[in-house]
């Protein structure tokens, strides 16, 4: 890295001018690169996905879209059988037809009773309504389409028989979380902005402050050029549009403040102009490369799965942690070694008695942080078993996510929605209506005999088989279950309704595309995440000259991540304290692209902070010899460091949690928690504790490994007396 900093010092102006024109053409790019990305959520391979888009193609509605549930109620003394009535029911959902292009099965045009309640009072249809634009949600997520229920009472309202009660109920209806509009990008990544500028300004107190924000400034865009380059050969979707500046606001940051911190710290040492940038990236830039490295090998999780806009997430993120690694170690340099003295004036003036306790508190490790670590090292036993306890239980309590829909019960319980499903069962209606699914039926079969086999079929209510149901050859059923299909009776009652069907004759509907794409995602993740871990231990054990310190740092990984997705499952699915935080009901489900982001995000951003960590931990050990002194200093340097960019981190996360938006929330507060946990917890407690334990372990590293990985090896040795070692730095 050394060499590096030398290139690019020695030419100033021409990498000055490259990076200066890629973020220009970035700038310029970006609108392009918005205008080629694909809205349009595609699930290649699975077979309902298949019948989805079947439906969709031949039908134009349904697929799918969760019916809305109209329930009327008739006036007293008046029944479906009631002269008249049938036929201004007809009138009515035909009507509802027409209005939303929808389609509609009801008592009117099927004749089924099954659509009726026993009193003849209460009836129902279900209308399909069609795919929004940018196709439907990933695994299902609920109210995240528009809500056409006004205007389908509008319709109903104009034909329905004077004093009879209209309600419309649905999943949609019923869900906790709306569509406000969008992420709003600009505005978020605006409050994350300023919640950086308050952070960086606390930690340097000067002008200097604002350098990491232009390093994300001029990452940003050049990784969007690269994403709009990467568009003429494949597919992006848009999700990257809205991670990729938020997740490089937090990652280009930390670089930025790495190296920097390290800069201010050869400063204070009395190294100055070039010197002072060569000596920091020997050390900080090499963090860095690895650092950006860990982050990528998280992100394979996504990028390689067979899911588009997953695999879109997942280059995204590799592209900005890669851009912002580069432009960190390109323009960050020239920044420092030109003009970085000037924005810090204020707190490298040595003329005052501020000024030398300032270059004082950079030359040596944090009080607060120092202290903390002996602590850590005096009591390593007591602290490791405890925290690794609780992130034990909480990995026990994640063992218990739901990763499907969400059933009626958990979903709102006040509102049109809940008023129309009550009425629904109170009339002895099952609740299994809101979990219709359709079943297509492909050119060549005879749709008769598969009707009355799905009728045959254990948990089915009803088989709407209409004449006017068939197009192109094909047909369509809807079938109207018992129990929703979320449920544990509902979900085994599909799969075998599923693996009953004829060739070629598919199921689709959310419950069976949510099924297909747990099983889609989640069947090879233990292969995926076997190989994410033998890839991190060969990059550590390079980066660490260690056997022990990368099996360490997968294994806290590990823990941390569990931990996360528990405290997933206790704030959203059992929803301890998630309506008092945010506003939002929960409805009992984490959702099914959750874990797998979450995973894929945070498995390189906690990884970040430990190499961090560790490879000050390396070079204190080498200097002094001392373990417990390693942990001393290198906790002492890198705690002030890790917390606060852990805290813009949370920061640009947490200005996506609100807003009403459930899967977004779940994600943003995912992510929070997960950060905030790893920089506590994890890296503040276990990593000193168990750094502590492990002792001279930590650093061994014998021959043949060393030759497999082309580095110097590492023997064991005695701990170095400490009266023999460099004399310890008196924290300020």
């Amino acid at each position: 890295m050394e060499r590096v900093s030398e290139i690019v010092l020695r030419r100033k102006r021409l990498v000055g001018l490259l990076v200066l024109l890629g973020f220009l053409l970035g700038m310029a790019a970006t609108p392009l690169t918005v205008s080629r990305i694909s809205e349009e959520y595609a699930y290649p391979g699975m077979e309902s996905y298949q019948a989805n888009q079947a439906v969709l193609e031949h039908y134009g509605s349904g697929g799918y879209q969760r019916p809305y549930v109209p329930v009327v109620v008739l006036p007293a003394g008046q029944t479906v059988d009631s002269p008249g009535v049938r036929d201004a029911l007809g009138r009515a959902f035909a009507g509802v037809g027409t209005e939303l292009e929808a389609r509609v099965a009801s008592y009117a045009d099927t004749g089924d009773r099954r659509f009726v309640s026993e009193d003849g009072r209460t009836t129902y249809a279900l209308v399909f309504t069609g795919p929004t634009a940018d196709g439907s949600p990933p695994g299902g997520g609920l109210g995240e389409v528009p809500d056409e229920t006004p205007h389908i009472i509008e319709a109903l309202q104009r034909e329905l028989p004077a004093g009879s009660e209209l309600r419309v109920t649905g999943l949609d209806t019923l869900a906790t979380g709306v569509d406000s509009g969008g992420l709003n990008v600009p505005l978020k990544i605006g409050v994350a902005a300023i919640a950086a500028v308050i952070v960086l300004l606390m930690v340097f107190r000067s002008a200097l402050a604002f350098v990491p924000l232009v390093i994300s400034a001029v990452a940003i865009p050049v990784a969007f050029l690269i994403l709009l380059v990467l568009t003429l050969f494949t597919e992006v979707h848009d999700s990257a549009l809205t991670t990729m500046p938020l997740l490089g606001l937090g990652i280009a940051i930390d670089y930025a403040l790495l190296l920097i911190t390290r800069w201010r710290e050869e400063q204070a040492h009395g190294h100055r102009g070039d010197e002072a940038v060569h000596r920091a990236m020997r050390t900080a830039g090499k963090a860095i490369i690895f650092s950006s490295g860990a982050v990528a090998i998280g992100l394979i999780t996504m990028a390689i799965l067979p899911i588009p806009f997953l695999r879109s997430l997942g280059v995204a993120g590799m592209i900005i942690a890669a851009v912002s690694a580069l432009i960190s170690l390109t323009l960050l340099p020239i920044l420092l070694a030109t003009i970085g003295r000037r924005l810090d004036r204020q707190r490298l003036e040595q003329g005052t008695g501020r000024g030398e306790r300032l270059i004082q508190r950079e030359a040596n490790a944090g009080r607060l942080w120092t202290a903390w670590a002996r602590l850590m090292v005096r009591f390593r036993w007591p602290v490791a078993l405890s925290s690794a306890t609780l992130l034990v239980v909480l990995s026990i309590i994640g063992l218990q996510i739901n990763l499907g829909l969400p059933e009626s019960r958990n979903l709102a319980d006040t509102g049109p929605g809940r008023e129309g499903l009550t009425a629904l069962t109170d009339a002895g209606l099952p609740s299994g209506v809101l979990s219709s699914f359709d079943v297509f039926v492909p050119a060549g079969v005879d749709p008769g005999p598969v009707a009355d086999g799905l009728r045959a079929a254990e948990g089915v209510y009803t088989v709407v088989d209409l004449p006017s149901w068939r197009a192109d050859g094909t047909a369509l059923l809807t079938v109207v279950p018992v129990h929703e299909s979320p449920s544990t009776a509902g979900a085994a009652e599909l799969a075998a309704l599923r693996d009953s069907l004829p060739e070629g004759v598919l199921a689709g509907g959310s419950a069976a595309q949510t099924v297909d794409y747990v099983n889609t995602t989640y069947g090879a993740f233990p292969y995926v995440l076997a190989l994410i871990f033998l890839v991190t231990f060969v990059m550590l054990a390079r980066a660490f000259r260690s056997l022990l310190l990368p099996l360490k740092a997968i294994v806290l990984n590990l823990l941390s991540l569990g931990a996360v997705i528990g405290a997933m499952v206790v704030f959203w699915q059992w929803g301890w304290g998630t309506e008092q935080a945010l506003g939002i009901q929960p409805n009992g489900t984490v959702g099914t692209f959750v874990p797998l982001t979450i995973f894929a995000f945070l498995y390189g951003l906690s990884m970040d902070y430990e190499v961090f960590i560790l490879a000050r931990m390396r070079e204190e050990y080498d200097r002094t010899g001392s373990t417990p002194e390693a942990v001393v200093q290198g906790i002492g340097r890198t705690g002030r460091l890790v917390t606060s960019a852990a805290l813009i981190l949370f920061f640009s996360f947490a200005s996506m949690a609100g807003g009403g938006e459930f899967d977004v929330a779940v994600f943003a507060t995912g992510m929070g928690l997960g950060i905030l946990l790893d920089a506590t917890l994890i890296r503040a407690v276990l990593v000193p504790a168990t750094v502590a334990m492990m002792g001279r372990w930590n650093w061994w590293l014998p021959v043949w490994a060393a030759r497999l990985l082309r580095v110097e090896p590492s023997p064991l040795r005695d701990e170095t007396p400490r009266e023999t070692r460099e004399p310890e730095l008196t924290p300020a």
